[in-house]
């Protein structure tokens, strides 16, 4: 076996989404994982604390959310922020296939399914605490982060259903539809 693995955090990632798949969740251990990666248990322990971890340890749609609210133009309303940093997600997920594969794996296990939840409300939490960097007062910007969520979970899941979509796009029009649910119609005038 080489000492330097060439993307080796990919490789199990992909290896362990492949296992997962064709035996399930519960019949795979991390010693198929790396074996299936060309690589050793050693080295999966190096990247993840657990089989589970593999499918949720990139933190990187956390850090670039983050930054890109920071980011954002000081006159934009918090919500504002929020939904022009979800239009860029599509710059940092994987490839549309290996989500969709992904999310199916984790709908078919429930101690998946708990880990993404729990891997949502980190994400959710680092976003309120770069609103309250904003100014937003705490009570507020877990309010906005909560509609955001919504908006993000309709919009993610039209995007990886139509290739062709932008997800910035996306992201817009689920979150003009919310406005329009939500907004009283104008009076007619008789």
């Amino acid at each position: 076996m080489p000492r330097w693995e060439s993307d080796a955090q990919g490789r199990l990632e992909r290896a362990a989404l492949e296992l997962f798949e064709t035996q399930g969740f519960e019949r795979t251990s991390v010693a198929q994982i790396a074996r299936t990666a060309g690589l050793t248990e050693r080295s999966f322990y190096r990247y993840f604390p657990d089989k589970r971890e593999v499918l949720f340890a990139d933190n990187e749609l956390e850090a670039h959310l983050v930054a890109q609210v920071e980011a954002a133009d000081p006159s934009l309303r918090p919500i504002e922020a929020l939904l022009t940093a979800l239009g860029t997600a599509d710059e940092v997920f994987h490839p549309r296939d290996f989500l969709l594969r992904r999310i199916k794996v984790i709908a078919a296990n429930p101690a998946l399914a708990e880990r993404d939840l729990i891997k949502l409300a980190d994400i959710a939490d680092a976003l309120a605490r770069a609103l309250e960097r904003r100014g937003v007062e705490p009570g507020k910007a877990r309010f906005i982060i909560d509609v955001v969520i919504a908006i993000s979970r309709r919009a993610t899941s039209r995007w990886l259903a139509e290739p062709d979509a932008a997800l910035s796009e996306l992201v817009a029009q689920t979150a003009a539809e919310l406005y329009e649910t939500v907004t009283p119609p104008a009076p007619t005038v008789r």
